[in-house]
């Protein structure tokens, strides 16, 4: 399958406390050859300080968590590299219960997840809840990373053990694309380069697979919607006329003389032009940022969405959603806070909890209805007016929203619509 030069692949790493996701993103970016000539001489001296033979690649996160101690607030670490094949970001989660929200604040624009395991202890809890919570969120593509092999001899009948164990619980999860390699971070087996400890594992290195994971099929391309987020109006010379709807695209495909609906008015026309700041496009896709202008003279503002005629999203004012509590003050019954979906504000509440979901268990717990951090539960939420949606499996970008307090101002939960 033929990748798109530099396309830019998200993916986001978890694990429990030691199962070596700091040392895992310090291989791959020290093999890689993505690291700084003077990074590399101050994580050499700080290794000798510490009595370390070689380098410590677990310290090349080291500088991140000092950021997190000083009180950034989502405690998700970002990493940045680039291979002649493609960019990634990496997003460094925390592990722990109590960091749910930063797992998915991490996790909710991502390709890809890396789950590690520890090949001493197998699937643990940690393991099922990181699988869970990526599931929830409908990242594409799962790559489970079995770590620590050399501390297992690289036996292949511990690794298949694993693989095993995981598929038992992962078969209830919806994940599409699930894969599993054998490492060892620390030596370097199977992150960047084969391992030739384990010449049982045919498969590929997890670098090679990370570049080569095919994610232009993970895009919507069928389901068009073009939330407006500003009205252009130039009014200099040779635009004097010029109205202009722009926005990114959040899904599908739209080109000049499609026939287009606004929702949620209704009012059809079809689109004249679809203008960039380096001039007309025959075409437009998600995530492009555009601007649209249309045949006829429609009364068109922000947060209104152009969709296909023959295909349009649900205008619903009521709705069920999952959604994860970030805030630290509990939810308050019938309290009315801002809903942000795609460029659309307005007041919502949430009307009822159905239940809370024990990501532990995955058991529904249908008596507790208080919402307090990191929990994760369905709920039915009511807005003052329609909002154009779609499920969030069909369509990441629709089919999520924020809640946010009016009065403190702080986003007080993240929710994916069912």
């Amino acid at each position: 399958m033929e990748i798109k030069e530099n396309q830019l692949l998200r993916f986001t790493t978890a694990g429990s406390v030691d199962d070596g996701k700091s040392t895992l993103i310090g291989r791959l970016l020290f093999d890689s050859k993505a690291i700084f000539e003077d990074q590399l001489q101050a994580v050499e001296t700080t290794s000798k300080r510490k009595g370390h033979e070689g380098v410590d690649l677990a310290l090349f996160t080291d500088g991140l968590k000092d950021e997190r101690e000083q009180g950034i607030t989502i405690d998700v670490a970002y990493r940045y590299f680039t291979t002649p094949k493609r960019k990634f970001i990496i997003a460094d989660t925390p592990g722990h219960i109590q960091y749910t929200r930063n797992m998915v604040t991490g996790a909710s624009t991502a390709n890809a997840a890396l789950i590690l395991i520890d090949a001493r202890h197998g699937v643990i809890e940690q393991t099922k809840r990181h699988a869970f919570i990526a599931s929830l969120l409908q990242i594409p593509h799962i790559v489970v990373c079995v770590n620590k092999m050399d501390l297992v001899d690289f036996s292949e009948e511990v690794y298949n053990n694993i693989i095993t164990q995981f598929e038992e619980f992962s078969s209830k999860l919806y994940v599409k694309d699930i894969r599993f390699l054998p490492i060892s971070a620390l030596l370097g087996d199977n992150v960047v380069n084969r391992s030739e400890n384990m010449d049982w594992y045919q498969g590929a290195p997890l670098l090679y697979t990370l570049e080569n994971i095919h994610i232009s099929s993970d895009i919507n391309k069928i389901d068009a919607r073009f939330p407006v987020q500003t009205v252009l109006r130039p009014q200099s010379e040779g635009f004097i006329d010029y109205r202009g709807y722009a926005g990114r695209v959040a899904s599908g495909i739209f080109r000049p003389n499609d026939e287009v609906a606004v929702m949620p008015s209704g009012f059809t026309s079809r689109i004249k032009s679809i203008d960039t700041f380096d001039g007309e496009l025959k075409e437009a896709f998600a995530p492009m940022s555009i601007s649209i202008t249309l045949e006829d003279d429609i009364d068109v503002s922000r947060g209104d969405m152009i969709v296909k005629v023959n295909n349009k999203p649900e205008a619903e004012q009521e709705f069920s959603a999952m959604i994860c509590w970030l805030n630290n003050e509990p939810s308050k019954p019938r309290a009315k806070y801002t809903i942000m979906h795609t460029s659309n504000e307005q007041t919502a509440m949430i009307k009822s909890v159905l239940y809370k979901i024990d990501i532990n268990t995955y058991d529904r717990d249908e008596e507790d209805k208080d919402l307090k951090m990191n929990d994760i539960a369905r709920v039915t939420i009511r807005t003052t007016r329609r909002l154009m949606v779609d499920e969030y499996r069909d369509n990441r970008n629709t089919g999520s929203f924020i809640l946010v307090d009016d009065v403190t101002n702080e986003t007080v939960a993240a929710g994916m619509i069912l």
